[in-house]
């Protein structure tokens, strides 16, 4: 098996998805206790269908790279669900399911009536699950996802401390003086930026596992915020690297695996919290 490795490693391919696969997994681990607290767990549903809708538009526009019309609609979806979910009339969950199905629809639809590839099918699901884009990525690609992974962990380390007030009491927050509402716009910036990453490696449809469940591992094991911050880090990275590994070797799909090895660890996390009490 170590022979194989190496010798799968000997492709710049390869090695390329393991950087972005590791880059990745870095940065939605981050801020995965801070949906978790924040109840808005399935905000990464809703950002990805929405970007999965900008997909489509961008295919159908024959762009080279559409990360660029990609990242801003998401950024501006993202701003959207967190002031809408702060609307009595729509809750955070009804804003999140509403932006989250109408993007997914929308964006088949016009996949299917603007169609330009030859295999919409295998095109469909390899953005939904994220089956074979982590492997054909280019070197412009790897160092762009470098650079957005550099800028996201800088800017959740650089106002770290302002998140995690914003993250347990809001309301006491803005009390202080501190302006919620600027950084609960980086938030939203962030995951944005999170999600169009992560698309790559699960799809659209698993990122929600690769931001969350991490966070709910380290949740079984400690209680302190940030040591609950490092550990979502940390097994985030390993479940990552590991669903990676084994795809390749097996010939499996990639973002599956990677949501198993994830499910994998918080299984065996919950049965550690069971036996400690």
């Amino acid at each position: 098996m170590l022979e194989t490795l190496i010798q799968y490693f000997s492709f710049p391919f390869v090695r390329y998805a393991v950087i972005v696969g590791v880059l990745i997994s870095l940065c939605s681990s981050l801020l995965g206790v801070t949906l978790v607290l924040k109840r808005f767990s399935f905000i990464g549903d809703g950002l990805s269908h929405v970007a999965f809708g900008a997909i489509s538009i961008a295919s159908v526009l024959n762009l080279t790279n559409n990360m660029y019309l990609v990242l801003p609609v998401t950024v501006i979806a993202a701003i959207l669900l967190l002031r809408t979910g702060k609307n009595t009339k729509i809750q955070g969950d009804a804003a999140v399911a509403m932006i989250s199905v109408a993007s997914l629809a929308i964006g088949y639809l016009i996949m299917n009536i603007f169609s330009t590839s030859s295999n919409l099918s295998g095109d469909v699901c390899s953005t939904l699950f994220g089956s074979t884009s982590i492997l054909t990525l280019t070197k412009g690609e790897v160092w762009l996802c470098t650079i957005l992974s550099l800028l996201v962990t800088a800017a959740f380390i650089i106002f770290y401390n302002k998140i995690f007030a914003v993250t347990f009491d809001e309301n006491f927050a803005q009390a202080v003086g501190t302006h919620a509402s600027i950084y609960n716009l980086v938030i939203a910036v962030i995951i944005a930026v999170i999600i169009v990453l992560a698309m790559n490696l699960v799809g659209s449809l698993l990122i929600s596992a690769l931001v969350i469940f991490p966070a709910l591992s380290a949740m079984r094991l400690f209680k302190s915020f940030r040591t609950v911050t490092i550990c979502s880090a940390i097994i985030s990275v390993f479940c990552s690297s590991t669903g990676l590994l084994i795809s390749i070797l097996a010939g499996t799909p990639v973002g599956s695996t990677i949501v198993a090895m994830d499910l994998a660890v918080f299984l065996i996390c919950y049965i550690l919290e069971v036996f400690k009490k």
